[in-house]
């Protein structure tokens, strides 16, 4: 184990026997463990992924695991994590119905996947299919309800992504009940009436919940798929049963090939941080209300140097005492992984300069040979956060440097608990 800029970390003892507690695992990658500790306050932490579940049948491959974690609701205590999760198809972007597996004892063990009835394929008389993929679980506190939310998509009998009707491109979200065990249908997000909202979708996208009960949810949109998207945090109410818009904020804009599109938010220490994807670069901003941001920023490490990720998800990893982001990037000897989507990598932000710390940069997921854009990042408990994540991999033998079709769990396990 090390430390960064030299310093030697504190608490070893202490954490080391935290670690003893907390890590009740199946095996383990040979990658092994990576503790950082960051040198402004020794925030130390373990990266530890793990494989659990592969498919390797040449047909498929298992796709947008994303996690949410329903507190108390596990075994002895602790919490059960939900994972979506939804096989990829072999076309781009061709994705089946949705899937869940679920842990009750902080990923000692896993059921699924299995197929949910209510989250599965619509087929219209014509063939065509309505699905929703791009999907993010998460706890609604107040109301006691998992939402997961993601976009509305119609395929046609091959796989391809349709623009037949008027709003085809939208957001849905499903609602799960922990009480009775049992998912909602899919149900459309009303969204605004304005033209401009015609294709509206909160995909792969870190949402918040606030303490009043509502939920900021950050969304890219236009007027068609034609035209550059913008992003826009939107406001909605929640009953526990449906999802009510109430107000939306800035509109962020860039006239840059398919303009701005998944952002993912994230509140620290009071403010609100948003992460937007180009297909040409990263960039970032902040605000104080979760509505209204300053300009936007080229992502960029603290050397002042490019981040170097483009045309793929950021996504956000908080502790009351850091803020951290995941990322992929270019110049990390993976020219031969397409858009350099391989390894995935955490490292901390300045979050007053909206920088990325150079030297605090780990991987959290390694590249074996396959891409791992896709993926979702999550707050579990106080102790760790999830990074999930699907090898983008279909054949029926592994690669030669490992990717075989595995989903993966990498554990961000803090020395000091994370208590908000």
């Amino acid at each position: 184990m090390s430390s960064i800029g030299g310093r030697q970390a504190t608490g070893k003892l202490d954490f080391a026997g935290r670690l003893a507690r907390l890590l009740i695992l199946p095996p383990l990658l040979a990658a092994g463990v990576a503790t950082v500790a960051a040198a402004e306050n020794e925030l130390e932490f373990v990266v530890k992924p793990e494989v659990v579940h592969r498919q390797l049948d040449g047909k498929t491959c298992w796709f947008h695991p994303r996690a949410a974690a329903i507190p108390g609701a596990g075994r002895d205590g602790a919490p059960a994590v939900i994972m979506t999760v939804q096989k990829h198809l072999k076309v781009s972007d061709f994705y089946s119905g949705m899937w869940v597996m679920r842990t009750d004892d902080l990923g000692k063990t896993w059921s699924g996947p299995k197929e949910q009835p209510e989250l599965a394929w619509v087929r219209e008389p014509d063939g065509v299919v309505v699905a929703v993929a791009d999907v993010t679980p998460g706890w609604h506190a107040p109301s006691g309800k998992l939402l997961a939310i993601g976009a509305r998509v119609r395929y046609s009998p091959k796989g391809a992504q349709l623009s037949d009707v008027k709003r085809a491109h939208q957001t849905a979200y499903a609602v799960y009940d922990p009480k009775t065990d049992k998912w909602s249908k899919w149900t459309l997000l009303e969204m605004p009436p304005e033209a401009k909202f015609d294709f509206a979708r909160n995909a792969c996208s870190q949402w918040l919940v606030e303490k009043d009960g509502s939920l900021l949810l950050p969304v890219y949109f236009a007027k068609s798929a034609k035209v550059p998207f913008s992003v826009t945090v939107m406001r909605f109410s929640f009953d526990g049963r449906t999802l009510s818009f109430v107000e939306h904020g800035d509109e962020l804009k860039l006239n840059v090939v398919r303009g701005l599109c998944e952002p993912s938010l994230v509140k620290f220490q009071g403010r609100y941080y948003l992460t937007l994807r180009n297909d040409l670069k990263g960039y970032v901003t902040a605000g104080d209300d979760g509505l209204h941001f300053g300009p936007i920023k080229l992502w960029a490490f603290d050397d002042g140097t490019e981040l170097g990720s483009y045309n793929t998800q950021q996504h956000w990893v908080a502790h009351r005492d850091g803020l951290f982001l995941v990322y992929t990037r270019r110049g990390a000897d993976n020219d031969d992984i397409m858009r350099h989507r391989a390894p995935l990598f955490i490292a901390r932000v300045d979050a007053e300069k909206l920088t990325v710390l150079r030297n605090t940069e780990r991987v959290v997921v390694p590249n074996r040979g396959a891409t791992l854009g896709n993926f979702g990042a999550c707050r579990i408990d106080e102790n760790q956060c999830w990074v999930t994540v699907g090898e983008f991999y279909i054949g029926t033998k592994p690669h030669a440097r490992g990717a075989d079709g595995s989903i993966f769990v990498s554990r961000i396990i803090w020395a000091k608990p994370d208590g908000r």
